[in-house]
């Protein structure tokens, strides 16, 4: 039987691509503590975004290689899945 993962936060970068970017940003934009440059806030978001379609392209993929049965024992279907991948 397969699980499915409910850990992750729906909100912000998630995942390794987030940490990453995480770094990125605070490690080439050196600020003072109140103040955040633009070109962060640009890498912060195209990041967030890079980790959320990953997450949710490896969501998919996961719950697609189910078969039907094993998708009935954690009460979904094929048609849940889009929703449940894209956080709905």
């Amino acid at each position: 039987m397969a699980a499915y993962d409910y850990s992750r936060d729906a909100s912000g970068a998630a995942g390794l691509a987030g940490r990453i970017g995480n770094v990125f940003v605070t490690g080439f934009a050196p600020v003072a503590a109140d103040e955040t440059p633009r070109s962060a806030g640009l890498f912060a978001t195209l990041f967030g975004m890079i980790a959320e379609w990953n997450d949710t392209r490896l969501t998919r993929k996961s719950l697609m290689a189910l078969t039907d049965r094993e998708l009935d024992d954690i009460g979904l279907t094929r048609a849940d899945i889009p929703a449940i991948a894209s956080r709905r």
